[in-house]
């Protein structure tokens, strides 16, 4: 149990370091010691969650490390104050070293391929009992990695922590082989089936919108803007989304509006490819007399409401944005008969509720 105890003291001591400038003579071997040394606090937590015991006595050195880091002005480790913390400690120290700028550059991409080894890279040991725990660790860091936050819709744009996902994807993106053709794409979709899906898109949305070809998180903010050449990893994502309809159909359907709005303004070809999806949803609706508005014909399709507020917020974008979309719409009604009163044409009363009415 002492053993155990001094494990966990040694371990707080390296997390606080991980965030200062000690880190700068760091080599790829150092950062591996202290991911097996994470790894092996997780397996503590896997193993002992049930045993009262040793879980209490690990809470209270934890508390009681937590209360005199405090009383003493120092500034505590966040997140380790308790015993389920044990159970994220490879993503507490990835996410310090990733957002430390002191360390070296040889560490930091050791650090991202073990992260995400990518597709058709097999490990020198790969044949090996132990090879084939090791890539399962990695498989499972890259995971919490991603997972362990949610994003409400206030915060996406100004999360340090999305942002330094989006950053460690893109950089893992212009690392991945393409010696077998499609291994950003394969590693992109293998992604996608593991990882919850609506967090994996807001972390895309992110790594759309960060500046190209910045290869550590600068302190950018993330920002509607004119549109610019994305980097690499950035056209590879974009690539990817236009291949996958589904994807990009739940891209389009469950990020937030203004979200999917900065995002268009950012990307052409995403931001033709999102209002093709919103005219075959506005295509869905049908008017109802009884009611005076318009409606799903199947419970599935978008509302009216839905619809207006996302073209609403497309239009509040500077150009050009806002003039393809109203072209867009002016287009579709035309293509509609041309109608100038409402209820006669989806698109003419968009029009109308957005002030563009003739």
């Amino acid at each position: 149990m002492e053993s155990l105890l001094q494990h966990l003291e040694r371990f707080s001591e390296l997390l606080a370091v991980s965030r200062t400038t000690h880190v700068s003579p760091w080599d790829p071997a150092t950062v591996r010691r202290a991911l097996q040394w994470a790894r092996y606090l997780r397996h503590v937590h896997s193993r002992f969650g049930r045993h009262v015991r040793i879980r209490t006595a690990l809470e209270r050195r934890l508390q009681k490390r937590w209360r005199q880091e405090g009383t003493s002005g120092s500034f505590p480790v966040p997140g380790l104050t308790n015993f389920q913390a044990l159970g994220r400690c490879d993503l507490l120290l990835s996410l310090r070293l990733l957002e430390n700028r002191a360390l070296g550059d040889a560490a930091y991409h050791y650090l991202l391929q073990q992260l995400f080894p990518g597709p058709g890279v097999p490990d020198a040991d790969e044949e090996t009992l132990q090879g084939s725990l090791v890539r399962l660790a990695r498989r499972r860091s890259a995971v919490h990695m991603l997972r362990f936050t949610g994003y409400g819709e206030n915060s996406v744009l100004e999360d340090s922590v999305l942002k330094t996902q989006a950053e460690l994807l893109l950089q893992r993106l212009r690392e991945v082989p393409k010696a077998e053709g499609e291994g950003p794409s394969r590693f992109l979709s293998a992604l996608w089936d593991r990882l919850p899906q609506n967090n994996f898109l807001k972390v895309i949305a992110a790594a759309l919108l960060l500046p190209p070809s910045s290869p550590r998180p600068q302190g950018e903010e993330l920002e509607l803007g004119t549109p610019k050449t994305p980097g690499q990893g950035g056209q590879e994502l974009v690539r990817w989304l236009l291949a996958k309809s589904d994807v990009m159909a739940a891209f389009c359907h469950n990020l937030p509006v203004g979200l999917l709005t900065s995002v268009a303004g950012r990307h052409p070809e995403l931001s033709r490819a999102y209002l093709g999806l919103l005219t075959d949803w506005g295509r869905h609706l049908r008017y109802d007399l009884e009611k005076g508005t318009w409606v799903g014909a199947e419970s599935q399709h978008a509302s009216w409401e839905e619809l207006y507020g996302r073209f609403q917020s497309l239009c509040q974008a500077p150009p050009p944005l806002k003039d393809e979309v109203l072209t867009a719409l002016e287009s579709c009604k035309a293509q509609d008969g041309d109608f100038q009163v409402p209820g006669l044409s989806i698109w003419t009363d968009l029009l109308l509720a957005l002030g563009r009415g003739s």
